[in-house]
């Protein structure tokens, strides 16, 4: 009888799991699979939602949780925590002994566990390299690191290939799959509009704004001025009548800095139309997103999210993009980017909102991130690619310009 392959996948945060999750439902439902689900981060810690209690929800058995030393409150904080993941990672690798590892793009718990894969001669899989983030939260080093280690790449769009590619990495190991965030959307993963009126008491006819800012390692110093800047901009919509629903940030250096200034900015100006939560989980964040599928609901994204660049534009919600943090990633022409300044960030939100001729073009705009299939693509690969020493030998290429 043919063994099963055995796949193990590290997912260290909220948005990285929601990417992830219709690949890991597949790998989990697949006979021919030995599926381990390698939990870290992020979930483990209350303050962020504790999403390990959400991964269980929706039926995945985890394999492990990965505990790592987090106190993200200096800038030493995130080397430190590299290096206890990697401890804790090859312990952890040591005992489910996966034939691949499925790493998903930039983050630091990511990089560590790749960091522990590679170096235990254990083939590895990266989804999402080759991207460009020119932010300053050090994504693209982090992102380009892993490609440089691993031994298959799944890259989102073909720009992104190419640049693998022009790293070196051989043409036989990359495939442009497309953005598995589509995948879920096309499913209909998405909470519908009454069941997010139930859960949050919001009021649909009533314009909306979907609000994450999360920190930027090389403007740490400037956390709480910049988050200051888009809160003033916030509580100004939210006079006006305009419904404002702000999530935690991610777990970066700096994060504390965010939060504590969204719980006393906003404690200290009480307003009915302003909602905090820790964490929407995926299903009712692309809730609130298709809401903008109606041409009669005002709905924006706004904050310095990948999500505002590479899942609107299969919405068609317009987007304000603030600061540097996504700078570089292509993105479709529903986005607007502003600086750190809330003049501007007010009077982008409520174009966003009210203009017509702008929110016409945003439901006219070509998504750049593939059609929804790109789970299904992966897994083919998964399953089909030779595990022998070939896929071990990593060899640089040379890229003739």
């Amino acid at each position: 009888m043919k063994s099963k392959r055995r796949i193990a996948v590290f997912t260290g945060n909220r948005a990285e799991y929601g990417l992830l999750f219709p690949l890991l439902k597949l790998l989990r439902d697949h006979e021919g699979i030995d599926f381990h689900l390698i939990v870290s981060g992020a979930h483990l810690d209350k303050n962020f939602g504790k999403t390990l209690e959400m991964i269980r929800n929706d039926g995945f058995n985890v394999s492990s949780e990965v505990k790592i030393d987090m106190n993200m409150d200096s800038l030493s904080s995130t080397p430190k925590a590299i290096g206890s993941a990697i401890l804790s990672m090859t312990q952890t690798l040591e005992n489910i002994r996966p034939d691949i590892f499925v790493v998903y793009a930039d983050r630091f718990e990511g990089f560590a566990a790749a960091i522990a894969s590679t170096q235990m001669c254990i083939p590895t899989a990266h989804i999402e390299g080759g991207d460009i983030t020119e932010g300053g939260a050090f994504d693209d080093s982090v992102r380009h690191a892993i490609t440089k280690l691993a031994h298959l790449h799944f890259t989102t769009n073909q720009e992104a290939a190419n640049r693998v590619v022009s790293m070196g990495e051989e043409i036989w190991r990359v495939h442009n799959v497309g953005f598995t965030g589509i995948d879920l959307i096309k499913d209909s993963y998405i909470t519908s509009e009454q069941s997010l009126i139930d859960q949050y008491k919001i009021d649909v006819s009533k314009p909306l704004v979907l609000f994450t800012q999360h920190p930027v390692s090389i403007e740490y110093d400037d956390t709480k001025k910049n988050i200051e800047q888009s809160l003033r901009a916030l509580w100004r919509l939210a006079n006006e009548g305009v419904q404002i629903v702000i999530t935690y940030p991610n777990n970066d250096v700096g994060c504390k800095i965010i939060i504590e200034q969204i719980n006393y900015f906003i404690n200290n100006r009480n307003n009915k139309n302003i909602y905090i939560y820790p964490s929407l989980g995926q299903k009712n964040y692309y809730g609130f997103l298709s809401l903008a599928l109606d041409m009669n609901k005002k709905i924006v994204c706004c904050g310095n999210s990948s999500s505002g660049i590479k899942e609107t534009p299969a919405f068609y919600c317009p987007t304000v993009n603030i600061g540097t943090r996504q700078n570089g990633r292509l993105r479709a022409e529903n986005v607007l980017d502003v600086s750190y300044d809330e003049n501007e960030i007010y009077s982008k939100i409520r174009y966003s909102l009210y203009d017509v001729d702008f929110r016409n073009k945003c439901r006219e705009i070509i998504n750049p991130y593939g059609q929804g299939d790109a789970s299904e693509k992966i897994l083919d690969v998964l399953m089909k690619i030779k595990l022998n020493n070939e896929i071990l030998n990593k060899k640089m290429t040379l890229v003739n310009f």
